[in-house]
């Protein structure tokens, strides 16, 4: 995930300068730690729970959204406490993509609970379509539109607003203000992305990223799990 300390210098062979203190480096990498470690426990237990409770489409998608959100947890660790060397402006180019596979992965195990499955065909093909888009910017225009990028992650993030009441009628309840909690406490986490200068600036920015990824976890194990015992 972004966050580094930076001043645009596309002519060097990694993208800016990175100043982060030793206590910062560890704030970082224990919050990282933290989300791999729950994200692995919890989706492990999530995955083996809804086998026996789910079709297998939506246990596909469930397997899709647990494999993208360990991945952007994986990668964003890995570039963030990676030292400045070319190698970390190539781990910086996995790490914004695999936000947006985070997002459209996130949309697809409740787009399979819809009722109206022409409305959840559509609304898939636009946000992994949105997705795909992301993905090869990041990938082969890297530092080129970041902070464009930032609208376009909130964009495709906040797009099922489109079909509120097709999700009312089709979501538990607990899944919607789930699902309305996550997606308010990583906008709220863009504030510290942005926040270049702040102490401890990552930290707090991947924290806002864990615990709004835990939300939305809590989520899928709500409507899949919980809500059919």
């Amino acid at each position: 995930m972004p966050g580094t300390k930076q001043h645009s210098d596309l002519s060097a062979p990694y993208f800016g300068r990175y100043s982060y203190s030793r206590a910062e480096l560890i704030a970082d990498g224990v919050v990282h730690a933290v989300g791999i470690v729950l994200a692995i426990a919890a989706g492990s237990a999530f995955l083996a729970v809804a086998a026996f409770h789910t079709a297998t489409g939506e246990y596909v998608a469930a397997v899709f959204y647990v494999v993208s959100l360990l991945t952007v947890l994986s990668i964003s660790c890995a570039y963030n406490l990676w030292p400045p060397t070319p190698a970390k402006w190539i781990l910086r180019r996995f790490d914004h993509a695999a936000i947006y596979a985070l997002i459209a992965g996130t949309y697809t195990p409740f787009l399979a609970q819809l009722d109206d499955r022409r409305t959840a065909a559509t609304l898939l093909a636009l946000v992994w379509g949105a997705a795909a888009v992301g993905i090869a910017t990041k990938l082969f225009l890297p530092g080129r539109f970041d902070r464009l990028s930032i609208v376009f992650y909130l964009g495709i993030g906040w797009s099922g607003a489109a079909i509120f009441a097709t999700l009312l009628s089709s979501l538990p309840a607990t899944t919607l203000w789930l699902i309305l909690a996550g997606g308010v406490v990583y906008s709220c986490g863009v504030i510290f992305f942005i926040w270049q200068n702040l102490k401890f600036q990552t930290a707090l920015w991947h924290g806002f990223v864990v615990t709004g990824a835990g939300l939305h976890l809590a989520a899928v194990i709500d409507c899949m799990v919980i809500d059919r015992l």
